[in-house]
């Protein structure tokens, strides 16, 4: 175990805790900012995901959005492997996928403009920590590498954080928005 995979094993911790406990405070409503930024790019193909654990909850802003165009959630496809968008709708049937987050029960994939990323920690300059796959890291620079992609991280407050253990292969967001504001980079 290198040095940094333990430094990070230590921010995840810590970061767990601190989401853990804004999850059991959370008010209603947490999805508001998500859905003012979303409305801005209606009928974007974008991509939220099914909330585990104590993840902040995107699904109410996914459900206004695919009013207008296309949203989908990530579906894992292989340990090292990108992920891939299968569309989703709020009445639509859902089956159990790894780790247990739910994903469409027929497979529909396309590739997303815009990805609402779920994490562990932020940092100030757009930094991400995940839960350590590197899934999202891989998908955003494979779609990266075709066109322009917006990468939106969506967290409690207090899941900010200062000096993330980050690599050259972590990808950054272009924005965080959290249950009191927006943060640009």
């Amino acid at each position: 175990m290198t040095d940094l995979t333990e430094i990070k094993a230590e921010a995840r911790k810590a970061a767990f805790v601190r989401r853990k406990a804004a999850f059991d405070a959370r008010l209603p409503g947490a999805a508001g900012r998500l859905s003012e930024v979303l409305a801005g790019h209606r009928g974007v193909p974008l991509s939220g995901y099914m909330p585990i654990r104590t993840e902040i909850d995107p699904l109410a802003a996914m459900a206004e959005a695919s009013a207008y165009g296309p949203v989908g959630v990530p579906v894992i496809q292989a340990a090292g492997q990108p992920l891939k968008f299968s569309r989703w709708t709020p009445e639509g049937a859902l089956k159990d996928g790894p780790f247990g987050a739910k994903v469409p029960e027929v497979d529909d994939y396309f590739d997303p403009e815009i990805l609402v990323v779920p994490l562990v920690a932020f940092d100030a300059q757009g930094g991400r920590l995940g839960y350590g796959g590197g899934f999202y890291d891989r998908t955003l620079e494979g779609l990266r590498a075709k066109r322009p992609t917006l990468a939106i991280g969506f967290a409690f407050d207090a899941q900010e954080a200062e000096g993330l253990p980050l690599e050259s292969t972590d990808q950054p967001l272009d924005m965080v928005i959290t249950e009191s504001r927006v943060l640009t980079f």
